[in-house]
């Protein structure tokens, strides 16, 4: 499976991907407005089943990993796992590829792929409170906000609220 846009293409994750997953899980300016760094070995568990074989009923991520294809680095990852035929979106992009619209970019042709060979209409985000970057791409890909959890998620000692977004597809 490969996935293209103009500036980008997508494939599923691999071994050879842990630096990328690592980084993506630990680089500060990644993870403030997301998670917690993961102690070792949960991040590794967590990448062993990334790497799953998947399909829309096995519960598992469809990891895909962002490669620019100008210059063929690794940008980031995005994907979802299906739940009672929601999509739950998810992607994370290195620092240095912010602001380029390149989040935007994979997750439109993502849904785009979900909506055309699987047939899915309705997909979810979860966005921690204070990151307006990826509420911006979810909104560009036409998620509405539809609930605010409060103090929902702990970052750093703090509570966060969760912004739930929602998308249904109209065709």
């Amino acid at each position: 499976m490969q996935l293209e846009t103009k500036k980008l293409f997508m494939e599923p994750i691999t071994e050879t991907d842990w630096a990328l997953f690592k980084a993506l899980h630990t680089v500060p300016a990644v993870i403030e407005k997301c998670f917690d760094a993961p102690p070792d070995d949960e991040l590794k568990a967590k990448f062993r089943a990334r790497l799953q074989a998947w399909t829309p009923d096995s519960g598992a991520w469809l990891t895909l990993v962002i490669k620019e294809k100008a210059s063929g680095e690794k940008v980031g990852i995005t994907g979802f796992f299906v739940d009672q035929g929601i999509a739950e979106m998810g992607y994370l992009l290195m620092p240095e590829f912010y602001g380029q619209g390149y989040g935007t970019e994979s997750l439109r042709v993502v849904i785009d792929w979900a909506e055309e060979e699987l047939g899915l209409a309705l997909f979810r985000a979860v966005v921690t409170e204070g990151n307006i970057a990826s509420e911006r791409v979810l909104e560009k890909c036409g998620f509405r906000l539809q609930e605010k959890i409060p103090e929902a998620y702990e970052i750093g000692g703090q509570l966060y609220a969760d912004h739930i977004y929602q998308r249904v597809s109209t065709g």
